[in-house]
């Protein structure tokens, strides 16, 4: 999911054809890369996993009954190659499911650092929420801002003020007014 499109950077920027494509979509995937993570999805974090055989069990730090069920398709990642990709769940505990993996050995209980993640079918369409795109639209700019100028914003001639945290926490905080009711509350603890 790509929240915002060279072609919308390139007008908001006008920089006409300037640059090339690939260099505006390096920008527009870094402002995915920072608001995405952000936005509340159907997902959990996988904290550990093992495997007996092909049964591969996945663990999560909390009850994941009212999210998971048998039958159930899930994109894995960031939980090793085995594990990885689109999975059906066999089974389900209170902190945990089953799928079938491909392993060949069987491998004990482990933490899995940083955490994977379990995604479920998503409900939500993100990149046609005007909010979220002018959220998107907006770091995309901070962020070309602060890789064409040396205070990471633009500089009139008669008001140089540096600021060295242009790429800061500040710079989801700008557009979190947009975000307000699209935020995973995990995202705010810390």
């Amino acid at each position: 999911m790509s929240l915002t499109t060279v072609a919308e950077l390139r007008a908001a920027l006008g920089v006409g054809t300037l640059y090339a494509d690939a260099t505006l979509q390096s920008v527009c995937d870094a402002s995915d890369n920072v608001l995405l993570p952000f936005l509340w999805k159907n997902q959990q974090y996988i904290i550990a996993h093992g495997n007996t055989g092909t049964v591969g069990t996945l663990y999560f730090d909390q009850n994941i009954r009212d999210y998971f069920y048998v039958g159930q398709s899930v994109v894995i990642s960031g939980a090793g190659t085995k594990y990885n990709g689109t999975k059906t769940i066999t089974g389900v505990d209170t902190q945990s499911f089953t799928i079938t993996t491909t392993h060949t050995s069987d491998n004990p209980y482990h933490s899995v650092e940083p955490y994977g993640i379990a995604a479920a079918e998503t409900y939500t369409d993100y990149s046609t929420i005007p909010a979220i795109q002018e959220a998107s639209l907006m770091i995309a700019i901070t962020i070309w801002q602060a890789r064409q100028s040396p205070t990471g914003q633009s500089v009139s001639i008669d008001g140089f003020q540096p600021s060295p945290f242009t790429m800061s926490s500040t710079l989801v905080a700008r557009v979190r007014g947009l975000l307000a009711p699209y935020l995973d509350p995990r995202s705010q603890i810390g």
